[in-house]
């Protein structure tokens, strides 16, 4: 791929650079020629120093720090969430709000990971961009409100870039769904649980693909509107049960006979009022319950095309970096193909 001398002397700060989309974009600018800055309270992490980051001792939390990362950065990607579900009330919004002031300070773009959670059951099946967003629930509506300042700011001169997709998989995505409940975590997969009600059909989103389709746009954000938000459409499962058959097949090439169960939302709905995560998953069941699929149409127009890893590919990929295949162990920071 080439790249024009404006791209390739760019710089993107990346707040969340050591979460799963965080890591996977500023890898992905990185590859793509990017100088990438990202800020992390003590600095870089000791396995990731040799990646080529500059990483930036701070705190998201803090409108400073911020604003001292974000100087001479094109892009700001915002891909920072309090760990574990936890604090969502009371950092989330500050968070993005110091973002928007470094990006408006600098003229920077900004880049966020979006959800569905912004979306109630009325827009269902068939999801696009600009509809209605009347959430469900408390992480909803604060997600509501974070694109609600995004599009404030950007009537003000500010450009926003939004791109939501299914749930994420892939080989560092380890605060997710597919790492945490379809297969067992820590051990070779030899049961895939199955969220879905019966016959019911999810999104699901490679996460390097996602990434890809995000620094795509990056490159493209001159030509893009002041407030763009896309659709990504994924690997679709039609009846809930095709991504439990994908992860069958990749483990019997190695080998391993898996069986599938229903996920037990029973225990679930017992444990949820001990254990936050659990109480915060289980507020999502409604996603499980009934199909949501993304129009793409959108996102297609402005690149071309969307960036699809074949699914037992991704499958593959994602098992080995989660360390769920047999003597394989699991990946640690972020790595190069």
């Amino acid at each position: 791929m080439s790249h024009s001398t404006q791209q390739t002397t760019s710089r993107a700060l990346v707040l969340g650079a050591t979460g799963g989309i965080g890591g996977e974009v500023a890898r992905q600018l990185l590859a793509a020629g990017w100088k990438v800055r990202a800020l992390r309270r003590g600095g870089a992490p000791g396995s990731r120093t040799d990646l080529g980051i500059e990483w930036i001792d701070g705190d998201a939390m803090r409108a400073d720090d911020v604003l001292a990362a974000a100087r001479n950065c094109a892009v700001i990607v915002h891909a920072v969430n309090p760990p574990g579900y936890r604090n969502w009330n009371t950092q989330v919004l500050p968070m993005l709000d110091n973002t928007i002031a470094a990006a408006t300070r600098f003229g920077a773009t900004v880049v966020l990971p979006g959800t569905v959670y912004n979306y109630g059951p009325q827009t269902f099946p068939v999801l696009h961009e600009d509809a209605p967003q009347r959430p469900l629930t408390r992480k909803g509506r604060i997600r509501a409100t974070m694109e609600g300042r995004l599009r404030d700011a950007s009537r003000n001169g500010m450009q926003t870039i939004i791109v939501r997709a299914g749930d994420f998989f892939g080989p560092l995505t380890r605060n997710s769904w597919f790492a945490q409940g379809l297969v067992k975590p820590g051990q070779t997969t030899g049961v895939v649980q199955i969220p879905n009600a019966p016959g019911v059909g999810h999104q699901w989103s490679y996460l390097p693909d996602v990434a890809r389709a995000m620094v795509m746009l990056i490159e493209r954000r001159h030509t893009l509107d002041a407030f763009a938000n896309f659709h990504m459409a994924g690997h679709w499962d039609a009846d809930g049960t095709e991504m439990a058959a994908a992860i069958t097949r990749v483990m019997a090439r190695h080998g391993v006979k898996v069986k599938t169960r229903r996920f037990p939302w029973w225990l679930m709905t017992l444990a949820s009022p001990f254990v936050t995560t659990l109480r915060e998953l289980q507020e999502m069941r409604y996603l499980w319950k009934q199909p949501v699929r993304m129009d793409n149409a959108r996102l297609v127009d402005a690149l071309g095309e969307e960036p699809h890893t074949p699914l037992d590919d991704a499958i593959g990929t994602t098992l080995e970096g989660l360390g769920r295949l047999p003597g394989k162990p699991s990946a640690k920071g972020f790595s190069y193909p």
